[in-house]
């Protein structure tokens, strides 16, 4: 996982840029560290129990609104994109009928900060989220693209998933691991399913934490 900076005429990494000066006030020290930060970061993707049991929040929803903008003051000076989803269902916590999440990186006024290896969200996409840390996190989903699953039709029109790698959901085991080929040969999972399976792994979870 890596930061870039792009700005209205040209596409440049992060690290390979010493520093931006805006009007007042320099804007890259804080970014730099990040960007240190976020390269010696190995995403390593969650399994299907780590998935449910580090999510504080797990719901069904779809993107109604995107804004960026800038925040903080100086050093903290950086651009972040707050995606709001109406809420569907909510498998885990309390999300309520909205539910916004504030991610790293966007676009404002022709400058763009982005993480690579986040998900990338428009208005009217229909997912299932893993959302922790929210606020802190730089982009707030376990395993960052592992806590996102895309929500599509099939061409019978049923709903299916399709993982952060591009994969459509064949079984809950092919978390974490070589992904296309647990799904290989196999039939994508339902919505249906695969939230039922998400909801017997936590009522499982719960269980065991009452076990003396």
């Amino acid at each position: 996982m890596s930061l870039f900076a792009v700005t209205s005429s040209e596409a440049t990494p992060l690290l390979s840029r010493m520093m931006k000066y805006r009007p007042g006030f320099l804007v890259f020290p804080l970014l730099f560290a990040i960007a240190a930060l976020a390269n010696a970061t190995t995403v390593i993707p969650p399994d299907f129990d780590q998935l449910v049991s580090r999510a504080e929040v797990i719901f069904e929803g779809e993107v109604t609104g995107l804004q960026s903008q800038w925040i903080g003051e100086g050093a903290e000076h950086r651009i972040v994109t707050f995606v709001t989803f109406k809420v569907d269902e909510a498998l885990k916590g309390n999300p309520g009928a909205t539910y916004t999440m504030r991610m790293l990186g966007g676009t404002v006024d022709g400058e763009t900060i982005g993480v690579t290896d986040a998900p990338k969200f428009k208005v009217g996409d229909h997912d299932l989220l893993f959302v922790e840390h929210n606020g802190s996190q730089f982009v707030p989903l376990v395993g960052i693209q592992h806590g996102r699953f895309h929500i599509q039709k099939d061409q019978a029109g049923n709903d299916i998933v399709v993982t952060g790698e591009g994969q459509p959901m064949a079984d809950v085991n092919q978390l974490g691991t070589n992904e296309e080929a647990v799904a290989k040969n196999k039939a994508p999972l339902s919505l249906r399913d695969f939230k039922t399976a998400v909801q017997t792994r936590l009522r499982q979870q719960q269980a065991a934490l009452k076990i003396p």
